[in-house]
């Protein structure tokens, strides 16, 4: 099959399940080819483009692309639909709100033009963020349930993410799966501690989506609460970042708390011994799949599809506020041996989290596409 991933940002959890999905893909004898944006990433983002780069058959294309709709879009889109026409694709997968518009309208166009191309969406959260209630939520869940008629297949990351846009959107009229984000074999190696590792770890985008806010304030409270000075070590990139390093400068952590920039993940993982993901809204994150993998000991949120991986009464998840992370972190904190035991053992994870079965899973939806 001739394959075209499309999103927008090629940061975060999105790049990574398209980088490996990638991988499984070329691997299997695909043709593999992506589209994203040029303005959104850094330096360990453009290593990772660097590395995949050379692997895509039908190209990597690289244009600008809004966050949100905008005339901009004009510009960019005569691009994009420009240069999948070049690539040929049989297998058009959008990914996130502006990926999945692009994917379905794109291919649709090229549909009319005489190409045959099925349209494939995975939200991986994207518009689904948004409130209902709100004028932003009704314009994009207006939009996202219009687009069902150019959609063959709906690819859901977890079950959560599933029953979110039931509620938000509808139930999908066009067919729809769950299939887990999975990690390579070589992922669920355990990674120790550095000597000198800090107490907490964050790793993760510099936005108030992922909680960092949230994690700074309850790292103080934990501080005050326990008269302990506690160290902590930040990790990732994004626009928000000067605004937590003012936090933390205003919270008088001094050099106890470092923000770093992305890397990747297991590397980070050697920098701290408890790591916190603080998201006060997610769909289902890789981070904390790779962390349980990799036999850290992790405090989670409430959130998305979180649950599904520890189990939704699991003592381990917190709901997404500084008290509530106060809490989890002060009792991990008193006793990190029995923390570690309320994490899921490996072979659950392998079984449920696997990359293999999600390569499967996804080349098995495309084949059924494709069928007459």
């Amino acid at each position: 099959m001739r394959i075209v991933h499309c999103f927008r940002a090629p940061v975060g959890g999105v790049f990574r399940h398209v980088r490996d999905l990638c991988e499984a893909q070329i691997a299997e004898g695909h043709d593999l080819g992506i589209v994203c944006d040029s303005n959104t990433g850094g330096p360990h983002e453009d290593r990772l483009i660097a590395e995949i780069a050379p692997k895509l058959a039908l190209g990597l294309i690289r244009t600008p692309m809004q966050r949100h709709i905008g005339p901009g879009d004009i510009t960019a889109s005569r691009r994009t639909l420009k240069a999948l026409k070049r690539m040929r694709p049989d297998i058009l997968h959008g990914h996130g709100a502006k990926g999945g518009f692009y994917s379905r309208t794109f291919g649709t166009l090229m549909r009319a033009g005489g190409q045959s191309v099925a349209r494939l969406y995975s939200p991986h959260g994207g518009s689904l963020h948004y409130d209902p209630k709100s004028a932003a939520g009704r314009v994009y869940f207006g939009i996202e349930r219009m687009l069902e008629r150019l959609t063959d297949h709906l690819v859901f990351v977890s079950d959560y993410e599933r029953r979110t846009y039931e509620d938000k959107v509808g139930v999908p009229r066009c067919p729809s799966t769950v299939v887990y984000n999975g990690l390579r074999e070589e992922e669920f190696e355990p990674v120790e501690p550095a000597d000198g590792a800090s107490d907490f770890l964050f790793v993760g985008t510099m936005r108030d989506l992922k909680g960092p806010d949230l994690f700074l304030l309850a790292l103080k409270s934990v501080e005050d609460k326990t008269g302990r000075a506690l160290t902590a070590t930040l990790v990732g990139d994004g626009a928000d970042l000067p605004r937590y390093r003012q936090l933390a400068e205003s919270l008088e952590f001094g050099e106890r708390v470092q923000f770093l920039p992305a890397m990747s993940a297991r590397e980070a993982f050697r920098l701290g011994r408890l790591m916190v993901v603080p998201s006060r809204a997610e769909s289902m994150p890789y981070i904390v799949l790779e962390a349980l993998a990799a036999g850290k000991s992790l405090i989670a949120t409430k959130v998305g599809g979180i649950p599904e991986i520890f189990g939704p009464s699991s003592p381990a998840l917190c709901m997404p506020s500084a008290d509530s992370l106060v809490a989890a972190m002060e009792q991990a904190l008193a006793d990190e041996s029995a923390w570690r035991k309320l994490m899921p053992g490996r072979e659950a994870l392998v079984a449920r989290f696997s990359l293999g079965a999600m390569a499967r899973n996804i080349s098995r939806i495309y084949q059924e596409c494709l069928s007459p």
